[in-house]
């Protein structure tokens, strides 16, 4: 028997992977096919509609879209977070035009389909002001947060511990990734839509959420980031040299100079690692430019680097976290070009000190890290050792979040992990009015992520302070493509992805930011290799002469004729279906499959068709509050 699906919305949105993976459900497939046809600020404007970091995202996105792009499944997933940086590059905030998204904030449509918190879904004029709101952390979901409730005529208040805003965006992610610049525009743009910061207001046991309530503030969002590394408990992890990633890149991204010597040894398998190699790495520098910007220079790239830079993970190469991505195998081997020494299933046993400091770190062997129930259990080979000489031991093993500010009668409670227990439908905690997100509530994440919970929190709160939460409805529409106008790029199917351009190995120092953009020609060709998901191959049963043709000449053998007796279907469907097109359930009658994930809507088979039984037609759908 077959097994066979009838389509529904549900079938229609799954058939779009890429915006489906994307936790703020960007129609990445959509911009990505605009710019194949030279549309780069309408690919603009899907991409920035239901992300106000699509600047950031186009540089340091983990890009699950990519994960789940169908491309991937016949060579290599589209480079949709490149493509993505290559407009933001002409309209974002970084651009010459950086006023382009001014358009969705007055309601205007982009392209592409649609989920409610997509701009055009929830602005209000900016004279409605109404509750107030407190954000507690100024990182990507306590941004994205305050960025929504604001264009939905909130009063927003941020209150941020440091003296800067950006959270794990400015002090985490190293600057050869991404441009402090670049960030405080994305944030500018946030704070122009009326939200207020407070730098260094951190909440404390003595200023509490009980003291904003006493302001007035009615809901509140926690989304207080990971700033505080786990430690290792093993011997010599006291000793002098053994500091914690987050610790590390903090002081390195705030222009501290941090001297690592000149071996130095990271302990982790996660992206948090990889940037705390990479930046080891990195020798000092001069540069050219304004006097403002050489001191800025001089603060951030005054750094030692290291000769030799060793990364230990207990996670073999497939296990490893970072190497599960389309962006992690990228990164890996940017790291590996750049002289990164890898050392996979490894486990640290004990630290050697002389006079006090890191001399040395031994290993035993790892036979697997994760049990056949996928939980946390290593299992180590003590047969296996390794030693490596260290001037300093970087701990890459995770984050947790600073939570002593909450107080028993604020109510909020926490898990055994020491996390801030949700609803995961709506982020409310155990507390009335209360809202949690981000690293608080899940621990380290990447950041698009964050912001796919900050922008949930906004709808939450919208809902609790202004009634019961709506009924979702879809509208679809459908767009017959004439089989005379159908065309696709020559030889889009056999377009190689290309990994965006880089700088020189020999020029990678200091700040400066390794990835390039791509070209016009190389966006265009890079974007052309999208299989177009938002087209489907339509059949009309009536019109079929069971010809046979588009069955051989589909060039990915997809379609297949079949008996309706060898489908897998429960009876009431079959009858349904029989019933629909009028066929006697005591006759023979066929069935035609199609397999979509191995289809590359090449429209082949509409050409071949001689009745016009199958043709092209393109989907799109939109959510909206009933």
């Amino acid at each position: 028997m077959i097994p066979v699906r009838i389509p529904d919305i549900e079938f229609w949105k799954d058939l779009v992977p890429c915006q489906i993976a994307c936790p703020v459900h960007t129609d990445a497939g959509r911009y990505v096919q605009l710019i194949a046809e030279g549309r780069d600020r309408e690919a603009y404007l899907t991409a920035r509609s239901p992300n106000p970091f699509a600047s950031v995202c186009g540089r340091v996105c983990a890009a699950p879209c990519e994960d789940r792009c169908r491309r991937g499944k016949i060579d290599a997933p589209v480079s949709i977070r490149a493509l993505k940086r290559f407009v933001t590059e002409k309209y974002g905030v970084e651009s010459i035009e950086p006023d382009t998204q001014e358009a969705l904030f007055s309601g205007a449509p982009e392209p592409g389909n649609k989920w409610l918190w997509h701009l055009g879904g929830h602005v209000h004029p900016a004279s409605a002001r109404r509750s107030k709101v407190a954000v507690i952390g100024s990182g990507p979901s306590g941004l994205a947060c305050a960025h929504d409730l604001a264009l939905m005529g909130y009063a927003v208040t941020i209150f941020e511990a440091t003296h800067v805003a950006g959270g794990m965006l400015r002090h985490g992610i190293p600057e050869y990734r991404l441009s402090r610049s670049l960030i405080e525009k994305e944030i500018q743009k946030v704070r122009s839509l009326g939200v207020d910061i407070r730098f260094n207001t951190p909440l404390t046991t003595g200023f509490g959420l009980d003291d904003l309530r006493r302001q007035g503030y009615e809901a509140f969002f926690l989304s207080v980031g990971s700033n505080k590394g786990r430690d290792l408990d093993i011997e010599g992890s006291h000793l002098d040299g053994v500091v914690k990633a987050i610790d590390y890149l903090l002081n390195v991204n705030n222009g501290y100079r941090v001297d690592v010597g000149n071996k130095v040894v990271v302990i982790g398998g996660g992206f948090v690692a990889f940037d705390a190699a990479r930046t080891a790495l990195r020798k000092d520098q001069d540069e050219g430019g304004s006097l403002h910007e050489a001191v800025d220079v001089a603060r951030t790239a005054r750094r030692s680097g290291a000769a030799q830079v060793h990364m230990v993970s207990l996670e073999s190469f497939a296990e490893m976290p970072v190497l599960r991505t389309a962006q992690g195998q990228e990164e890996f081997e940017e790291a590996k070009r750049e002289g990164v020494k890898f050392h996979p299933q490894r486990g640290p046993r004990h630290i050697v000190g002389k006079d006090g400091h890191v001399a040395a770190i031994e290993f035993r062997g790892v036979i697997r890290t994760y049990d056949e129930k996928g939980a946390f259990k290593p299992l180590f080979d003590d047969s296996v050792h390794e030693t490596l000489e260290a001037d300093t031991v970087i701990l890459a093993i995770g984050q947790k979040a600073d939570l002593s500010f909450l107080r028993t009668s604020d109510g909020v409670e926490l898990s055994p992990a020491g996390f801030i227990k949700v609803d995961p439908a709506t982020l409310a905690t155990s507390a009335r009015g209360i809202f949690a997100g981000g690293d608080a509530a899940f621990g380290p994440r990447n950041i698009i992520d964050g912001v796919a919970n900050g922008k949930r929190v906004a709808q939450s709160i919208h809902e609790f302070l202004g009634g019961a939460q709506p009924a979702i409805t879809y509208e679809l529409s459908v767009e017959h493509v004439p089989t005379r106008r159908f065309t696709r790029p020559e030889d889009y199917e056999q377009e190689q992805r290309l990994a965006p351009p880089t700088v020189d190995l020999q020029r990678r120092t200091g700040i400066s930011e390794v990835e390039l953009g791509y070209t016009e020609e190389q966006a265009r060709r890079q974007a052309e290799r999208c299989l177009s998901c938002h087209t489907q191959t339509i059949y009309d049963a009536d019109k079929c002469v069971m010809c046979n043709r588009c069955v051989d000449i589909c060039p990915e053998y997809c379609l297949k004729l079949v008996p309706v007796e060898q489908l897998d279907i429960d009876p009431s469907t079959r009858s349904s279906v029989m019933e629909h097109y009028g066929v006697d359930s005591m006759h023979p009658a066929s069935a035609m499959l199609k397999d979509d994930e191995t289809c590359i809507r090449c429209g082949l088979c509409a050409v071949r068709c001689p009745t016009g039984a199958m043709t092209m037609e393109v989907f799109y759908y939109e959510q909206r509050r009933a």
